[in-house]
């Protein structure tokens, strides 16, 4: 028979706590409340609790020195965190210390029991997967890691992050400058993932505007505006049961970005031109260039669907701070584009050409690279003198250091002049959107 989850509420304020064991109420929940966080340590260290409902504001203790504490005290407690004050800093410090979600009060009844049920229901998998033999660690081919070239310490956080929140269902937010691999991490997430076998549907959040994109995204009804003849399928109803990769969230319109967080809060959504509600079953991923940090204090980006997209965050290091993966990734490509039956190589001197190159484009620059230089290479050995276009600045003397933004204008000049002045040309050399390129050459 399996034993009753047990759910402990830790609020200073007794509404709260009343509130919580009133809704939570013949649910099949074992509750349990206190107001401080010395009594919820005292709790938490006898053992049993399958999840905390934490303030981050308690009369003695933070919230987030109680999350702490749980990392060693109660590893195997889930987290919920809870908060009046809708602080961005202190909700991102939580999730980054182990939280699985937040609410922010006051908060509605169904809320509160959704959030409890997401919170048990991750618990499922790890459970059943404690009372077994625990297996070797996977090799990264075998684990759905494969298509994620890297070794450096850097890389391996990464693939360690992505073991453990790939067979859950939590959204996760990727980040990293562009080039970084991030649609690689959202496919190896889904490759991980109870939903591997249902759609991976990408949505590009750049590519249209306005009513576009929303049709794009949540479909629409006849009628609904010019040029809508027939009813059509979104996205979201294309990925039923499957994973949708928003690419360069940061793009998208606030009245998007409010539709999206009815999407994640209530696991639903309306078409344009209709009221009828679409229930959906997706698991949400996300990805941007940019720091959106700054776009919420820009007033661009809504708080409340960061704190939603951000409940696992994966920040992708550029190729420059993890020079030690560039062989590898190097043979990597190598191995794919060379022709069937021709065995290719670097010689030392081309892996030194690129090992001191600065790499603006990331992985998806050095992949183009690749690509040119076996096209071009005279031999099967790849020489300096096939990867000419990166060997002025890879070899340069560099009396005093320069700035980065110095030197990527440098390199774009140099392949913009490779390409005839072409800038489709170039930005696909640089492994870059040509709106990327646009908007660097500009600045």
């Amino acid at each position: 028979m399996v034993p009753e989850p047990s759910v402990l509420v830790v609020d200073d304020d007794e509404s709260i706590r009343e509130f919580c064991t009133r809704v939570l109420a013949g649910t099949g929940i074992r509750l349990a409340t206190c107001g401080n966080g010395a009594q919820a340590i005292e709790l938490l260290a006898r053992g049993g609790f399958d999840l905390a409902i934490l303030d981050v504001r308690l009369p003695d203790w933070r919230g987030t020195d109680v999350l702490e504490w749980m990392r060693t005290g109660a590893p195997c407690t889930s987290v919920i965190v809870s908060t009046a004050y809708a602080s961005l800093e202190l909700v991102v410090e939580a999730m980054r210390k182990g939280a699985v979600d937040f609410l922010v009060k006051p908060v509605s009844p169904e809320a509160l029991r959704d959030a409890v049920h997401r919170a048990l229901g991750r618990r499922a998998a790890p459970v059943a997967a404690a009372t077994s033999v625990p297996a070797p660690p996977p090799t990264p081919a075998a684990d759905g890691l494969g298509q994620l070239v890297g070794r450096s310490a850097a890389m391996s956080q990464v693939h360690d992050l992505l073991r453990r929140v790939g067979p859950t269902d939590s959204t996760v937010l990727i980040t990293g400058e562009s080039g970084t691999g991030k649609e690689v991490v959202a496919r190896t997430i889904r490759s991980l993932s109870p939903r591997r076998d249902k759609p991976f549907v990408v949505v590009d959040c750049g590519a249209l505007v306005g009513t576009l994109f929303e049709s794009e995204l949540f479909g629409h009804v006849r009628g609904s505006f010019t040029g809508a003849t027939s009813t059509k399928h979104g996205r979201l109803e294309l990925a039923e049961g499957g994973t949708v990769f928003l690419d360069e969230i940061a793009n998208v319109t606030p009245e998007i970005q409010a539709k999206l967080l009815r999407v994640i809060q209530e696991r639903e959504f309306t078409r344009v031109g209709s009221s009828q509600v679409v229930p959906v079953d997706v698991r949400i991923l996300a990805a941007t260039s940019r720091n959106l940090m700054e776009e919420i204090r820009a007033g661009r980006f809504r708080e409340d669907l960061y704190y939603r997209l951000c409940v696992v965050p994966i920040v992708l290091p550029p190729l420059r701070q993890r020079a030690d993966d560039i062989p590898l990734l190097a043979e990597h490509f190598l191995a794919r584009y060379a022709p069937p039956g021709r065995r290719m190589s670097f010689s030392p001197a081309a892996l030194q050409v690129l090992l001191r190159h600065d790499w603006p484009g990331n992985v998806r620059e050095l992949q183009n690279t690749v690509e040119r230089a076996v096209v071009l290479a005279r031999s099967d050995v790849i020489e300096p003198r096939d990867l000419a276009w990166l060997a002025p600045a890879a070899t340069a003397e560099r009396p005093t250091p320069r700035r980065l933004e110095d030197v990527e204008r440098e390199h774009i000049d140099r392949v913009l002049r490779e390409c005839g002045g072409n800038r489709s040309a170039a930005a696909r050399v640089l492994g870059i959107h040509r709106k990327t390129l646009w908007r660097k050459l500009r600045g």
